[in-house]
């Protein structure tokens, strides 16, 4: 089985990557050939995924005709956070409202999503599928460009949980399905509280990616990801 439903994170800020994001919002910005959201919607498209939805909030007109103008394999559709910017969680909640029971990716653009990453998506859907259950690609830090993480969570036989020391981060990329999500009851929130009530369930899974992570958070990192020949 293929998933055929995905949403983009496009609404937020991008305020460590200032001055540069206060004219251009982050995901339109450039890495060599291709800017942050086409990368994500490529992906996406190439894993067979025909129905997108993005979000958007800071510079939303920039977003949106660059999607009119984007010649897609898939319909991409705009959740618009205009008026109030409702954190990850939210902004899932409301986008994804047509997809139903469907299950459906989530991607985040401020990773630098690769053509190698196609096999790892495959493979997460295999997860999905598998135990039934969401899932999260993860990397060990070990493999991060940029050496400051930390870690998010912990991987064990695709059991994904969270202790004081993490040895893996978070890619960007899941899978969920709407029932994931009902549980909470307010419009603003972020996914980290999902993903906490899942771990303490022992609902939550995982998929590790063997690729280099690049993930565009300062000014700072950009301009040394900038400095890469990028071809892809």
């Amino acid at each position: 089985m293929k998933i055929k439903h995905a949403m983009i994170l496009a609404a937020g800020l991008g305020t460590r990557m200032q001055p540069l994001t206060s004219k251009t919002p982050k995901p339109l910005i450039k890495i060599g050939n291709k800017n942050l959201l086409e990368r994500s919607i490529s992906l996406l498209e190439k894993h067979g995924v025909e129905q997108i939805i993005i979000n958007v909030h800071h510079l939303a007109d920039q977003i949106e005709n660059f999607i009119l103008n984007y010649h897609s394999k898939s319909n991409i559709m705009i959740s618009s956070e205009k008026d109030l910017l409702l954190d990850t969680g939210g902004g899932v909640k409301k986008g994804t409202k047509q997809f139903e029971e469907n299950p459906f990716f989530v991607i985040n653009p401020d990773t630098l999503w690769f053509n190698n990453y196609s096999n790892e998506i495959k493979s997460l859907e295999n997860i999905y599928y598998k135990y039934n259950k969401p899932c999260l690609l993860l990397v060990n830090k070990k493999l991060s460009f940029d050496k400051s993480f930390k870690g998010d969570f912990n991987l064990n036989n695709n059991n994904v949980s969270k202790n004081l020391e993490n040895n893996f981060i978070f890619t960007g990329l899941q899978i969920l399905n709407r029932n994931n999500l009902d549980f909470i009851d307010k419009k603003v929130f972020s996914m980290n509280e999902v993903w906490t009530q899942l771990i303490k369930d022992k609902n939550l899974y995982g998929f590790e990616s063997t690729q280099k992570f690049y993930h565009l958070n300062t000014d700072k990192m950009y301009k040394k990801i900038s400095n890469l020949t990028i071809t892809d």
